[in-house]
């Protein structure tokens, strides 16, 4: 059975193929084409010939790219990541196709970095870099605060939300969490209170929740208009979180004391790749680069050997179940049956709301909408 790999970057190449040489006698019927390109409309003609393709947050998987899959004979969609808001799911299902995911690797990955976004903007550090790298050692400008008292609010309470609670505890934070299903794994942290009122009290909001109809642009406007003055912004998940235009306003303004993002509601285009030699059209993103007190990374919260390791163990395991026709506990459609709708608000037993799992068995304790716990 052979299985496109699209948006195959070296390390996606040299992960896959040690997942695949690890457990061969599982997977000896897999053959491996990688493709450096995303997939999209004009790149379909290349999964000709295979059974599955695998692809990354910023491949497209619309109508009509699945409806030309389909017709070269592509029977499966393999995702290397959590979200699936790139997919057409309804549209999957009608064509029968299978379509899973990984909804779980290490979600400290992600806490981490966002633990490391925090303390860089908080501290300066990324400006004293630079500073010293001239000769300069002056410390104007660079003065921060310490975390130890200070509140964070975290909205999304799944696994990655968690990670980043039990990080911060150790930093002696005060911590909040929004999430419409409140698990017992937070108790131990701090309380749980409605979005308005951690955008309120919270010194720091950072975002741990996909990308849906319900959740695009939590943050524009009206949201920023009722943050903390002086409040510092962290999104590790999904773009489409935030209202780019929005955010541009509030720190321009200066209500908006700090951003820092691994991920961008445009980044579609620009992210995984080298610009360093072209000029950037994206005048938001320009913009954004702009201000002293923001912090743009390209995606790479989830960027660990261990992430890697087990993205690509069970991208191929995936691949297993589909082959063997078994139950896949990460597919999201299944012999043209939809596990969960894109954009939806999730039903118990398919995908909690604000997750980084799916189809996960085990709810926290105390906690009956727990099923789950983000590119």
């Amino acid at each position: 059975m052979k299985l496109a790999v699209f948006s195959a970057k070296p390390y996606d190449k040299r992960f896959l193929l040690r997942a695949h040489a690890k457990n061969h006698h599982f997977h000896s019927t897999i053959e491996l084409a990688f493709h450096d390109f995303p997939l999209s409309s004009d790149t379909v003609p290349l999964a000709h010939g295979a059974d599955a393709v695998c692809v990354f947050v910023n491949d497209t998987l619309d109508r009509a790219v699945l409806e030309d899959l389909n017709c070269a004979g592509v029977r499966a969609v393999l995702l290397r990541c959590a979200g699936f808001n790139n997919v057409d799911l309804e549209a999957a299902e009608r064509l029968g196709m299978f379509v899973a995911n990984v909804p779980s690797y290490p979600p400290e990955a992600v806490a981490e970095f966002a633990v490391a976004l925090i303390q860089t903007l908080n501290r300066n550090t990324h400006r004293a870099y630079n500073r010293v790298r001239e000769g300069n050692f002056d410390l104007n400008g660079l003065l921060g605060k310490t975390l130890r008292g200070r509140t964070v609010g975290i909205v999304g309470t799944g696994r990655i939300g968690i990670a980043l609670a039990r990080i911060l505890r150790g930093f002696g934070c005060r911590l909040l969490a929004y999430d419409p299903f409140p698990t017992s794994a937070f108790d131990e942290f701090g309380e749980y209170a409605d979005l308005d009122a951690l955008l309120a009290r919270s010194d720091i909001v950072s975002l741990h929740c996909p990308l849906m109809d319900s959740t695009r642009h939590i943050i524009d406007e009206l949201s920023l208009k009722k943050i903390k003055k002086g409040a510092m912004l962290v999104n590790t998940s999904r773009g489409g979180l935030i209202k780019t235009s929005s955010v541009i306003e509030a720190l321009k303004s200066g209500h908006l004391g700090g951003l820092a993002l691994d991920v961008y509601e445009g980044e579609g285009t620009l992210f995984y790749q080298d610009h360093s030699d072209d000029i950037i059209q994206d005048d938001e993103l320009m913009r954004l680069m702009t201000f002293p007190n923001v912090l743009v990374c390209g995606h790479q919260a989830f960027f660990t050997e261990e992430a890697l390791a087990e993205i690509a163990e069970c991208t191929l395991r995936n691949f297993d179940d589909f082959i063997m026709r078994v139950p896949c506990k990460n597919s999201l459609v299944r012999e043209g049956h939809l596990l969960v709708k894109r954009g939806s608000h999730p039903q118990p037993n398919t995908l909690r709301f604000f997750s980084t799992r799916c189809l996960d068995p085990s709810p926290g304790k105390g906690s009956k909408h727990d099923h789950g716990s983000t590119g």
